[in-house]
């Protein structure tokens, strides 16, 4: 199998880059659209018209609605198209940014990113993730190419809530020990092949930086400050995670956040928490050390994430339910097949209530 990385073509970070994007979006296309939800556009939306004003290109700003979906994807791409748009600007999270990355591969454009939140990988990867307008995971939509720019600005993140950067180490959490099962088992990663050593380096990378840096940074954001923390917690969520995971390959953590979404108490948590979560209940699944197990859940804790179910405010502890979340994460084609050994329901639902026992200790 031949080893594969992939990345965006250009990756930028720094505080008050927002107020350049039009300079960094030129080379792209002179007649761009941007979709933001209406709490972003207000936030942000005078800051990038004006910087598309003072290079005297033309903006179409559409609102998004919330839910990257198909109905939500199809009414966009009619109103690009009508627009004759040509190159796709995604402003905010991660369904935002989903769903502008689907809009550029239908509508073949192309499509710069940025985030405003540090809550997911999402930004850097080749993949969105499409939902029920319900919010139910639906499927992964594979892209031909990862975004061709990705802009991260510092400031506006550290501004951010807390709960979001900490679900974005939620999902980060994840990178390093996905890829390390993947690596073990052979399977093809995201990118369509073996993984790298850069890819795993990368994975390794991230989780050390959040071992590291996490609670600092959280501590920085919580007074809506950045701090170099900040900034290691900002690159370790975007791009270490992003390709990392993407080049490294995902596991059981991942399906076990898509069975997670079968939930109706789970709906109102991020991509991160329940990944977070599904990271313990893979440690279970493979019978890992119970002092790495320990380690991880002494982070979780540290920084807010939910280490049970009672955490992500499942009060009742129906069986029923969690087999149903277990059929859901081990459904043909999902990411726990790229475990080293065969994953049965059984094997997730018992994972589950001990990830959830060991994560209720105190």
């Amino acid at each position: 199998m031949d080893k594969i990385i992939i990345s965006p073509s250009k990756y930028i970070q720094g505080e008050y880059v927002l107020s350049s994007l039009a300079k960094y979006v030129k080379p792209y296309g002179n007649a761009p659209i941007a979709i933001a939800d209406k709490f972003v556009t207000d936030l942000v939306g005078g800051t990038v018209e004006n910087s598309f004003q003072e290079t005297c290109m033309t903006l179409t700003m559409e609102l998004f609605n919330g839910e990257c979906s198909q109905p939500e994807i199809n009414r966009l791409l009619d109103i690009s198209k009508n627009a004759n748009v040509d190159v796709v600007i995604g402003i905010g999270g991660g369904k935002t940014l989903d769903t502008a990355k689907a809009i550029a591969f239908y509508h073949k454009i192309p499509v710069v990113l940025v985030p405003t939140i540090a809550s997911s990988d999402a930004p850097t990867s080749a993949l969105a993730v499409i939902y029920t307008p319900e919010g139910e995971f639906s499927e992964y939509l594979l892209l031909p190419t990862n975004p061709n720019m990705v802009v991260m600005d510092t400031k506006i993140i550290a501004q951010a809530p807390v709960r979001l950067l900490v679900a974005g180490m939620g999902d980060a959490l994840s990178t390093h020990f996905e890829a390390r099962a993947n690596a073990i088992s052979g399977k093809a990663t995201m990118a369509g092949g073996a993984p790298t050593r850069s890819a795993q380096a990368l994975a390794k990378l991230c989780y050390e930086t959040l071992l590291a840096d996490g609670m600092k940074a959280k501590i920085a954001v919580e007074n809506g400050l950045s701090s170099k923390a900040v900034d290691n917690i900002v690159e370790a969520n975007t791009y270490l995670s992003g390709i990392g995971f993407e080049s490294s390959g995902l596991a059981a953590a991942h399906a076990i956040h898509n069975g997670l979404t079968k939930l109706e108490e789970c709906h109102n948590l991020y991509h991160g928490e329940k990944v977070a979560f599904g990271t313990l209940v893979q440690l279970v699944l493979e019978n890992a050390p119970m002092d790495e197990i320990n380690i991880v859940i002494n982070f979780c804790k540290s920084v807010g994430l939910p280490t049970n179910l009672t955490d992500m405010g499942i009060k009742d502890i129906n069986l029923e339910n969690l087999r149903g979340v277990a059929e859901a994460a081990c459904a043909e084609g999902e990411t726990i097949h790229n475990m080293p050994f065969d994953v049965t329901p059984n094997a997730v639902l018992s994972a589950i209530l001990t990830a959830h026992c060991i994560g209720s200790e105190k």
